[in-house]
């Protein structure tokens, strides 16, 4: 295959947002509910003489994506029909925008983005009853965010492929920040779509195909590496790439031909007569929405790096935003060093306390009881084994560190004379050892010292006791 074309890639990101309602009617939004049609109304399957009202929540949760990609939020927008029928279209058309969308520009992951707008979910169609199919309108009118890159140009299919993965998950992340959507990709809540093309001039775009409905990030890559092959192989071949909508699939790891590629003018766009033209900057305070944003993933990022995380720490703490927050809360006054031991804790022992805990018996603690945990072994005052017991129980109770470190003998003891007698009995009950230590195996020190802290219960401090050895000998 040759390496001699760049590949321009434009991405189509939809997310269904969390609002109670949905954007038209009063209906809950709730759009994995197991039982059909159960959330419906006359508004959201369409019935004669019925007319939408918009969700102010929803556009709410538009401007604040926009602020967060530092896009222009519009002060006139509207919303438009988007004339086509297909049977989860109970009104023949989509609500949607065209001209005027919510936001225009910003960028986010190094991606220039064209816009961000606000339409509604379809229905969903259930095709796995033989002859014919159901439709379930439980989605039919959910409030719907569509985002659009511009198109960026790569210089490797690699690079094109694992980028496009990458922005995916970062506007993933910053969803969830923002608490607007919980863009799960596997119910549905996220779906991606690429626009691809190749070209061996820079300046000149390729003809372009669309992959949609794309629903992992694993086969953005995938689909995005299979496309540019596909679309290499035909001009190499001597033959035109055809402009189309193309699906994923995943089980042959293949896209395949849909239909031939819409243009704007085949929707038929119009202003929705039923809806009433919005002026945002009248109708909301942005600056008061602003200050309501939490730290965004590429700050939190930023910060969690000053502190001198580690890579798959600051991974944690950015994917999961409420742990990301906790994390914060919680160190909030801390030292740099002490913000480390707790990111250590967290991340590991009561992340991994967490995963195996099957009777859902332990939760984290209050953020200050975790702050004071990591205070105690800063200071040496409980060791690091005494520490994961002390964690351990207050996953259990969340009750105060200092206290339960005292009732469960944990304080580390820096009477010098009672660990001396404690490293006597440990060489006395260890003659072997003790001699291969002596005639050079350093690597036994540790060994004494676990000794040495088992005999002290736990109380012994793990230095003192290093320093007690090292002067036996």
């Amino acid at each position: 295959m040759k390496d001699d074309y760049f590949v321009t890639i434009g991405m189509e990101i939809h997310a269904e947002l969390k609002t109670e309602s949905k954007m038209w009617c009063g209906c809950a939004n709730i759009p994995l509910e197991v039982e059909p049609n159960k959330n419906i109304c006359e508004v959201c399957t369409a019935q004669p003489g019925t007319l939408p009202v918009a969700n102010k929540k929803a556009i709410e949760s538009m401007i604040k994506i926009g602020l967060g990609v530092d896009g222009t939020i519009a002060n006139f927008t509207e919303f438009d029909r988007k004339n086509y029928f297909y049977p989860d279209i109970p009104k023949a058309y989509q609500i949607t925008q065209y001209k005027y969308p919510i936001v225009s520009g910003g960028s986010l992951h190094g991606v220039p983005l064209t816009r961000i707008h606000l339409e509604e979910d379809t229905a969903k169609s259930d095709h796995a009853r033989g002859s014919y199919t159901l439709i379930d309108f439980n989605r039919a009118g959910v409030p719907l965010m569509e985002l659009v890159t511009d198109p960026v140009t790569y210089d490797t299919r690699e690079e094109a492929a694992s980028n496009s993965a990458e922005f995916g998950k970062e506007l993933q992340r910053l969803l969830r920040t923002l608490g607007v959507s919980d863009a799960d990709m596997e119910k549905g809540q996220m779906r991606l779509e690429a626009n691809i093309s190749v070209t061996k001039d820079k300046n000149v775009f390729g003809t372009k195909c669309e992959v949609k409905n794309l629903n992992s990030f694993n086969s953005v890559e995938k689909a995005i590496l299979y496309e540019v092959n596909r679309h290499i192989h035909l001009i190499e071949a001597g033959e035109k790439v055809v402009q189309e909508t193309r699906g994923w699939d995943e089980a042959k790891l293949e896209t395949f031909s849909q239909r031939k590629k819409e243009n704007a003018h085949d929707y038929r766009y119009f202003p929705d007569p039923d809806l009433p033209k919005l002026y945002l900057h009248s109708l909301f305070d942005l600056d008061a929405i602003k200050k309501t944003l939490p730290m965004l993933p590429a700050k939190r990022r930023e910060e969690l790096h000053n502190i001198g995380l580690h890579i798959k720490q600051i991974d944690q703490l950015v994917d999961d935003s409420a742990l990301g927050d906790y994390y914060f809360a919680a160190t909030d006054d801390l030292t740099y060093d002490e913000k480390k031991i707790l990111a250590n804790y967290l991340c590991s022992d009561a992340i991994g306390l967490l995963a195996k805990d099957t009777e859902k018996e332990l939760s984290l603690p209050s953020a200050a009881h975790f702050a004071k945990l990591v205070r105690l072994v800063s200071a040496n005052t409980i060791s690091s084994r005494g520490a994961k017991d002390l964690l351990l129980d207050i996953m259990k109770n969340d009750t105060d560190p200092d206290t339960r470190a005292k009732e469960l003998n944990l304080i580390q003891t820096t009477d010098t004379g009672a660990l001396e007698a404690i490293v006597s009995q440990v060489i006395a009950e260890n003659t072997a050892q003790w001699d291969e230590y002596k005639a050079g195996a350093d690597k036994l020190l540790m060994f004494f010292v676990g000794k040495c802290m088992k005999a002290s219960g736990g109380s012994g401090n793990p230095a003192l006791f290093t320093e007690l050895l090292k002067q036996k000998k």
